[in-house]
Parts: structure tokens; sequence; C-alpha cells
């Protein structure tokens, strides 16, 4: 495994980027504490907090209520992942002037790869990427750049000196600026990960960096555990490229949501949105897990099978199969949230091939994949609300169209 002898990775990220864009397109806004919500609902929770907000102790996660507590003059704003994508888009294009982007990893954060010439003028390099987008979307939408060997590190390094940081990573800084994180401060120490960290005597950065690969790979079940050390330790390692296995789609349902046949209602749009996604990335789907969660945070779910499918008339079908069966085992009381994953994901033209598919049920499916293919195109053309398979609202906007991490929506999910 190679070990840079110059620093190849810039990472940057955008700093409380959800509401530093609310801030950035109001000007009314400027210097006041703003927290993004995913609905206009006491009962959801904070999606992002301006940096007026997090000295209150606001964050992602908390509930609008605790969030007013503490800050009474807070302002709550829906979520406008359209707003945000464009916006996405446009900075993008800005960076692009400066520096080719190597990979965007999320709506606020990308990373870049530096010739030794770029990387020996790292300084003046960030400084550019941060006077650019100052010139394009003034002072608010700020970003924390780091650099080092690969992008673990310097992702890392981004997060040393939020906000509106920069911070370089040599191997003369390695492990010593490291040693005082914590291990969940890494990216892709989650909290189970450090609990099997912790169960094999890992519980700090020192233990982390003394681990040898072979036990790494161990603890984390897998070869990633000998690359993330192996990216510690500042060697190149690249990210592997995923394959796309599912797609999904769940949401928090307000009290007024909770009732069986609203719960069927925004499960219906959230498995045509998946659906939509599917037929644009030329998959099909063999299986349709629903799940439902209660406020109790028991969670429970169904699977249905079915021959490859990408028409919303065979998804809806197995939805509809699956609310049943919920209902009739009385599992939709006190419902809080709902998931639709479309998985068994197969070749968009593998169904030509099965020779066991024939007759009237092959025709019919072949008239709905045409009847969704229409619906899809009146969509993009007229607007997300144009024509519908059933109801078209659900609890609160954006259904189906929310910015996961390492997912930016489409023009078409809107």
């Amino acid at each position: 495994m190679r070990k840079p002898g110059h620093p190849e990775k810039l990472y940057l990220d955008f700093d409380s980027f959800f509401a530093s864009a609310e801030q950035q397109l109001n000007p009314a806004l400027h210097g006041r504490p703003v927290a993004v919500v995913p609905l206009d609902s006491p009962y959801t929770s904070v999606i992002a907090a301006s940096r007026e907000a997090k000295p209150f102790g606001i964050k992602t996660g908390t509930s609008v209520r605790e969030a007013r507590d503490k800050c009474p003059d807070i302002v709550f704003i829906e979520a406008r992942p359209d707003v945000y994508v464009r916006l996405h888009k446009r900075i993008l294009e800005v960076i692009e002037c400066c520096l080719p982007i190597a990979a965007v990893r999320s709506i606020d954060e990308v990373a870049c790869t530096l010739l030794e010439s770029e990387a020996r003028q790292a300084p003046a390099l960030a400084a550019r990427i941060k006077r650019s987008l100052r010139d394009e979307f003034g002072q608010v939408l700020t970003c924390s750049i780091g650099i080092s060997f690969n992008e673990l590190l310097a992702k890392i390094a981004a997060e040393m000196d939020k906000p509106d940081g920069f911070v370089v990573l040599d191997h003369t800084d390695l492990p010593g600026r490291l040693l005082g994180l914590g291990l969940r401060d890494l990216p892709g120490i989650s909290k189970g990960m450090a609990t099997r960290l912790a169960e094999a005597g890992v519980t700090d950065i020192a233990g982390l960096w003394a681990l040898a690969p072979k036990h790494a790979r161990a603890i984390w079940n897998s070869v990633e555990g000998e690359r993330f050390i192996a990216a510690l330790h500042g060697h190149a390692v690249e990210k592997p490229e995923t394959v796309k296995r599912m797609f999904g789609h769940g949401r928090n349902l307000p009290p007024d949501w909770r009732v069986p046949q609203k719960v069927l209602q925004c499960a219906r749009l959230l498995t045509m949105s998946a659906a939509r996604r599917l037929r644009r990335s030329h998959f099909r789907a063999g299986a349709l897990t629903y799940t439902v969660g209660t406020r109790r945070e028991s969670r429970v779910s169904l699977e249905k099978r079915f021959r490859p499918a990408r028409d919303d008339h065979t998804f809806l079908n197995g939805l509809n199969e699956l609310h049943e069966k919920f209902m009739m085992a009385d599992e939709m009381h006190n419902i809080s949230t709902v998931t639709v994953v479309l998985h068994e994901l197969s070749d968009e033209e593998e169904a030509s091939r099965d020779l066991f598919d024939t007759g009237e049920n092959r025709k019919e499916r072949g008239q709905w994949e045409r009847v969704s293919d229409v619906l899809d195109t009146i969509r993009v053309r007229h607007g997300s609300k144009a024509l519908n398979l059933g109801p078209a609202n659900g609890p609160g906007n954006y259904i189906g169209s929310k910015i996961a991490f390492g997912r930016i929506p489409a023009a078409e999910d809107f």
C-alpha cells in the first residue's frame, strides 16, 4: 500500500449547510438562531441548526419543543430540498472553477484530488476557493476545508476547525493532532462500532492507532477495518465504488397522520417515489419491504416478493397486501414512522430473458410499465402533482425527495 509523499486529497465541508442556506437566501435571518425542520409540526426534530443556535445546545435531533425552551427566539424553517439542490449545483460550478471535483459525497461535502504543485500551495488554494464562494454567495454560506493524504484524513481535518476553518494534516502531524479527538469524532465510527472497539479494549485514538490491521479486520468483520487503519496512518486508500442494493424512503409522521388510512397514503407516496428512482436507474425490484415504527421505538417489517418488476401497479398491490397484514395483526396503532424499500434489484432488461414469465401476466405487466412511464413523463413536464395513482398529498412537503447522506435528489424527484 502506497504512502504518498504529499497530501493528495482536499475535502470541503459546508458549515450548518441547510440553516446557512436559509440565512443566505433570506437576509432577515442573518445573525439569528435558525433551525431547519422536516415538517411544520411541533412534534418533529431539528435536522440542521445555524451557528447562532448551536451555543444554546441545539443540534441535529433536538426536538422542536426542547429547542424552543433553550432558545425562545429561534426561527424554525421547514426544509426546502429542491432549493438546496439548486444551490448545491451552483456551488459545484464555483468550486470547479478553482479545482476539479473528484467526488460529491453529499449535498454539502465534496472531495478533490490535488497535484503535487497544488498541494505545495494548499493555503493559497483553500483561500481561493473560499474567496470564490464568498464572492458568489456572500459571507453567510461558509465552508471548512481539510487537506491530507487520503479522503478519511482530509475529512477529519475539515472537521477540526469549524466553522470556516482550514487544516492540513501532514505525516509529522500523525498521530499527535488526532489524539485530542474522540473515537466518535472520526467518520465511520458509529455508536455500534465504538462499542465493538471498546469490547476489544480500544477506547481512544491512541489505542486505535496501535491496532494491527488484521485485528481491525476482525473487529469490523470486514476488509474495511484494514482500510480504515491504513488510511488513518496516511496511506493512499481509495473508497471502493458502492453497488446499488435498494431504493427506499422513510417518513416521520405527525400525530394527525397516525391513523391506518393516512399511514397507507403516506406509504403509497413513498413507494411511488422509490419506484420512479428505480426506473430512472434502469433497475427492476423483486421484493418490497414495508416497515412501521411506533413511538415506543419498536419496529415491525413485512416483505412481499414478486417477479422482477418496475411498475407502480405491482409495487402498490404488494404494499396494499402488506398493509392488510399489519391491520389484521393489529400493528397499526401509534405508528410514528413509515419506511418502504424496493430491493432484490436486477437489470431492467433481465425480465426479457425469463423463459418462465409468459402469457397474460407478462402482457398485463407490460401495460402497467407503459402507464408508469407515461406518469413519469407527465410529472417531469407538468409538476409532481400533475397526475398520480391515488392521492398526491402527504404529511408535509417533498415526500420521497428528502436529502439523505450520500444521496442528492434529482430534479425529477420534485
